[in-house]
């Protein structure tokens, strides 16, 4: 699965509106990083797919292929923005070994003081979120 520019940085700018995912992504490297995301979002699909009834009673491209496939697209999106944006990547980077509850406020604190950076995140993500809105 392949994505345009603007919805590569969409889905990144996503990623920073979920505080607990990225929470535990800023904890450990970029890979790290990288993986918890998808994680987040195959545990948070996972949860969704699990309450329903059935397979056969979910809207048309919900499978857990199609989340594997978004969540890797929201993946390699995030890596490029990361890497296309190295002061970004260094802030999230540098929040590695620190307090949660330190996290949490400075990731807040960024976003707020960087609004371009947590809009980009915020559209990076949004195909999870909107995948999640169509197979609820």
């Amino acid at each position: 699965m392949l994505l345009s520019a603007g919805t590569a940085h969409r889905a990144i700018a996503a990623v920073c509106s979920s505080r607990k995912r990225l929470i535990a992504a800023v904890c450990s490297s970029r890979k790290r990083l990288i993986a918890a995301a998808i994680g987040a979002g195959a545990i948070s699909s996972a949860m969704l797919f699990g309450a329903s009834g059935s397979a056969l009673a979910e809207p048309p491209n919900c499978t857990a292929a199609d989340l594997a496939g978004v969540a890797a697209g929201v993946s390699a999106a995030t890596s490029t923005y990361l890497f296309t944006h190295p002061d970004v990547n260094a802030f999230f980077t540098s929040l590695k070994g620190r307090p949660k509850s330190d996290i949490r406020d400075d990731v807040q604190n960024y976003l707020n003081g960087n609004p371009q950076a947590k809009a980009d995140l915020q559209g990076i993500r949004q195909p999870l979120v909107d995948l999640k809105n169509r197979c609820q």
